[in-house]
């Protein structure tokens, strides 16, 4: 690169490149865009190469690790044994088979154990860690167990059988074959033979631990019945005892002649008792009746009396007729009617007298008829009482001989039970049916290495890609301008990454620029701020960034050197007063900076420094001098370049790590703000532009840094083509 000797107008365009962004084009979310997904895949090749590698790698140790596993398996039908169903009693057994129970049983942890011993699989490294060799990764797994658990693992004791069971149980199946009650055994191991005969083996354990087992319940249950058949014994004589103990006590008759008698004898009383209630109830109305009247021969008319009271009143109604007679005849005064008179009062005074004493003798009859009932009334209560005392002893009885039969019905069921478990011992456990035995299987189960190799590589693809997407999605970096769409800014354009070494040495920016297309792009970033400043170079710019580490110093160095070449002066001020390192890249030994001029200790003509290049520029100095310095006075370095015809570039630090760039952007005309392609957060650039925004209500001109063009060009942005159109015009010129 040569430096023109005669400056060119600031007014005119540096470069024919420039950045115009295109319509921008939205693609809606509900649209199915296959070469989106097609350029992520291409985008990321190296990492999904990267995981299948790395994925792969794990898979093929541990495919390369397997042996072939050989299956064999049997199929039975368990019965309840046939005499079981033969007996007329219910004295058999009254638990059916159930299929599914005896499925659990073939399970139980005494056959496990049996089988283990009876075969010896503690003796086969497949099925006893202690014989097994680690593997790697075995070793890298305890390794950060031990990193992670700082109790160390326990050793496998060689003659334990605890962790054979786990692996005995994981290469054993049983299950039901459907509904049925056929049972299949299926044993999984490397070796053909021993497959085959852990099922033979295991039915044959099967049965003698269902006669054990069947011959121990049997036993117990018929010790629990002895004992109980002891103490039913002594209750069954307690009550037996207690019956004839109270009959002989209460002196109760055994037979019902006493009863019926007892009863005859209350019946006869009652009937006694009622017939004098009927004598006593005409006595006391005959009486009443006697009593009541005024005259006795009306009232002995309608009663029952004696013959000797109906003769004196049928020869009392025999005068008084004939009196009557007379007196058709005769007057009163008549002989025959008084001497008739004399009769009837005689008559009547007769009967009076023997009513009297016929009412005396109702009276006695009446006392004697009391007294019968007084008596007959205390035989009765007697004879009730006798019964009430009699029954109560009967039941009584009654109930103790029943207390005395139950406890004897008991005794004979607990006799029957215990003579029908006598008949279940001798009854066999289990019928067994093998279907088909277990036989030396002739090849090994599953698909071969091939076939897992080829489901590893497709998970692994599926995984590589799955994980490409995650990342794609969790990248929220900016790449376009188009991600950039909401935010108020002016593209400057793209600038290319540069090879590191030409990062790190000046003399590659200074001399012949190795990348074209990086010095086309500077030109174009300042074609831009032209073209935004009105058709003419702002006479101040800040170059910032959002975070460090984004190539805002390159850009700037890189701008001041583009307008150096192009003959207009240029004034770089290295405007980050803590971390700035102009000095250095301008390979000066200055002692004296921005630093020492804004505190006052330096003059505008000891900090400003000439590089051959035909670039000036001021370090920023001593960096402790910072917190000091008075930012007002930037405005004069701006003045005193705008008087000779100067340029100020001003190397500002990152907008979120300083407020002084805040304060630069206020005073210079146009500020461009460099984004690091692929690193820095979109919501970075936003704030970082609402903070400048904020300082300056001016359009802020925003350059994309570190492009890298051809990933650029996997993406489907509206400006990926162009920069790739740029980059193949650029090499056909070239």
């Amino acid at each position: 690169m040569t430096i023109s000797t005669v400056p060119p107008d600031r007014n005119t365009s540096l470069s024919s490149m420039r950045y115009d962004p295109r319509l921008q084009v939205e693609t809606r979310s509900d649209d199915l865009d296959l070469t989106s997904g097609l350029r992520l895949i291409r985008r990321r090749v190296v990492m999904i190469m990267a995981i299948v590698m790395l994925l792969m790698a794990v898979a093929a140790t541990v495919i390369s690790g397997l042996k072939p596993t050989y299956h064999a398996e049997s199929r039975l039908i368990i019965h309840t044994p046939l005499a079981t169903k033969l007996g007329t009693d219910e004295s058999g057994r009254n638990d059916p088979l159930d299929a599914t129970s005896e499925t659990e049983r073939l399970l139980s942890r005494s056959i496990a154990e049996r089988v283990i011993r009876d075969l010896r699989l503690n003796e086969w490294p497949e099925f006893n860690p202690a014989l097994q060799e680690v593997s790697p990764i075995g070793k890298i797994r305890s390794m950060l167990r031990g990193w992670i658990d700082s109790e160390k693992p326990s050793l496998p004791i060689r003659d334990s059988i605890e962790p054979i069971i786990p692996r005995y149980y994981k290469a054993l199946r049983v299950w039901r074959d459907g509904q049925g009650d056929v049972i299949q055994i299926g044993f999984d191991a490397s070796d053909p033979e021993l497959a085959a005969s852990v099922p033979n083996r295991l039915i044959s354990i099967y049965l003698e631990e269902r006669k054990d087992s069947l011959r121990g319940r049997v036993d117990a249950a018929e010790e629990w019945l002895l004992l109980r058949i002891d103490e039913q014994m002594g209750r069954a004589k307690a009550a037996r005892d207690a019956a004839d103990a109270y009959q002989k006590a209460t002196d109760v008759a055994s037979n019902d002649d006493d009863q019926v008698e007892q009863i005859k004898s209350i019946m006869e009383l009652g009937e006694r008792r009622t017939k004098i209630e009927q004598s006593r109830a005409e006595a006391r109305a005959t009486i009443s009746a006697l009593e009541a009247a005024d005259d006795p021969s009306l009232v002995l008319q309608n009663m029952v009396i004696p013959d000797s009271i109906v003769a004196m009143q049928r020869e009392l109604r025999a005068q008084e007729q004939d009196l009557e007679r007379l007196l058709e005849t005769y007057g009163n005064t008549a002989e025959a009617v008084v001497d008739a008179r004399a009769k009837i009062l005689k008559s009547r005074t007769d009967l009076s007298l023997a009513t009297d004493r016929y009412l005396q003798s109702i009276h006695a009859k009446l006392a004697a008829l009391d007294h019968e009932d007084d008596a007959i009334r205390s035989a009765l209560a007697a004879a009730h009482e006798k019964r009430t005392r009699s029954a109560l002893a009967q039941t009584e009885l009654a109930r103790l001989q029943r207390m005395a039969d139950k406890e004897q019905t008991d005794l004979d069921k607990l006799e029957e039970q215990r003579r029908g478990l006598a008949a279940q011992a001798m009854l066999p456990g289990a019928e067994l049916e093998v279907l088909s035995p277990a036989a030396v299987p002739l090849a090994p189960q599953g698909r071969g290495r091939l076939f897992y190799l080829i489901g590893a590589l497709l998970a692994s693809i599926s995984i590589a890609v799955t994980a490409a997407f995650v990342v794609e999605m969790l990248d929220n970096s900016v790449r376009s301008f188009d991600q950039m769409a909401g935010m108020s800014r002016i593209p400057a354009g793209f600038i290319p990454h540069l090879k590191r070494k030409d990062r790190r040495d000046p003399s590659m920016l200074f001399g012949s620029i190795q990348d074209g297309m990086f010095d086309e792009a500077i030109r174009s970033v300042m074609t831009s701020l032209k073209q935004s400043n009105g058709g003419k170079l702002p006479n101040s710019i800040v170059v910032t960034s959002a975070h460090s580490g984004e190539g805002k110093s390159l850009v700037a160095r890189s701008l001041a050197i583009d307008l150096a070449a192009n003959g207009i002066p240029v004034l770089l001020v290295d405007g980050d007063l803590r971390l700035g390192n102009l000095d250095s890249f301008f390979k000066s030994e200055l002692k004296q900076g921005l630093n020492e001029f804004l505190c006052g200790q330096a003059g505008m003509r000891d900090i400003v420094h000439h590089h051959p290049s035909g670039i000036d520029f001021i370090p920023a100095g001593n960096a402790s001098l910072h917190r000091r310095v008075r930012l007002t006075d930037m405005a004069d370095i701006v003045a005193m370049a705008a008087s000779q015809g100067q340029i100020v570039i001003f190397d500002s630090a990152p907008v979120l790590a300083s407020a002084d760039t805040m304060h630069l952007t206020a005073l210079a005309e146009r500020t461009l703000v460099v984004v690091k392609w692929g690193k820095t957060s979109r919501r970075a650039v936003e704030f970082c532009l609402h903070q400048l925004k904020t300082a300056r209500n001016a359009e802020i001109a925003v350059a994309i840094n570190n492009v890298n063009p051809n990933k650029h060009a996997m993406y489907n942005f509206s400006d990926s083509e162009l920069f790739v159109s740029s980059l193949r015009k650029y090499h056909e010129f070239t």
